[in-house]
């Protein structure tokens, strides 16, 4: 298992799929561990009660059903599927409503979907889900690249309120690709993925949703700068130094 774990640690994302198939097969007896701990790329469905796009992942599932967060039925039909409660389903509505608005002022676009559902710890979980493609085929305000997606997934663990406060312990990773093919660059493909965690112990006077989103809106920004510090970083430092710029080679030149 812990083998696994690495190999798909070290599969770009959108090969994920593919290679987390292949090692189900193998691995039968540790299926469970698997689909619960390896994240893959969001999936997107149309919820044909309202026509509105959501996300499909292991948190709004029930058998092959996904849970809309919009009708909050299950696609296809499930008669039996759980759903939260009807005060975490009246928080559920609020958050997503307020994830949109961000989602719009941070992506430009995209898509969004928030679920919540009770733990064993008199708490409840939230998962925040925000998938953007930055394809020139996408329906984005800005689409530059050959192929692009942006990946992001926030759950957070809301413990039980004690003396009007409450831990909060936020688990996020975010999947990147990108692809360009232009007379600039050539072709060129970076793909990777990033896991933070972050625990914090808040007063609910304002109310859990503005936490939550506090906590994902600092961790976002520090999964930014991780990503442009490592893969960026990383690949203009390479690529610099088996292409120099024309200008630094230019300096290097002795005078003739």
């Amino acid at each position: 298992m812990e083998a696994a774990m690495g190999l798909m640690r070290r599969i770009p994302p959108k090969h994920s799929e593919t290679a987390l198939s292949a090692l189900l097969s193998l691995l039968p007896h540790h299926s469970s561990d698997l689909l619960s701990q390896v994240d893959q790329p969001l999936q997107v469905l149309c919820d044909v009660d309202c026509g509105k796009e959501f996300i499909l992942c292991e948190y709004n599932r029930d058998a092959d059903s996904y849970r809309s967060p919009w009708s909050n039925k299950y696609h296809p039909p499930l008669e039996d599927g759980p759903h939260p409660s009807p005060e975490l389903r009246k928080l559920e509505i609020e958050a997503n409503e307020v994830f949109a608005v961000y989602r719009e002022q941070y992506y430009e676009g995209g898509i969004s979907s928030v679920y919540l559902w009770e733990d064993e710890n008199e708490g409840f979980v939230a998962c925040f889900l925000i998938k953007k493609d930055g394809s020139k085929t996408a329906h984005g305000k800005r689409g530059y690249l050959q192929e692009g997606a942006w990946d992001a997934i926030h759950v957070i663990e809301v413990g039980p309120e004690e003396e009007g406060k409450a831990h909060y312990c936020l688990t996020s990773t975010v999947m990147l690709s990108l692809t360009t093919n232009d007379e600039s660059s050539g072709t060129f493909n970076l793909s990777g993925s990033i896991r933070r965690q972050m625990n914090m112990d808040l007063s609910v006077a304002e109310g859990h949703l503005c936490n939550m989103g506090k906590m994902i809106e600092e961790m976002e920004g520090k999964l930014r700068n991780s990503l442009d510090q490592v893969y960026f970083g990383k690949t203009k430092e390479m690529v610099c130094t088996l292409r120099p710029p024309a200008e630094l080679v230019q300096m290097r030149l002795p005078d003739s």
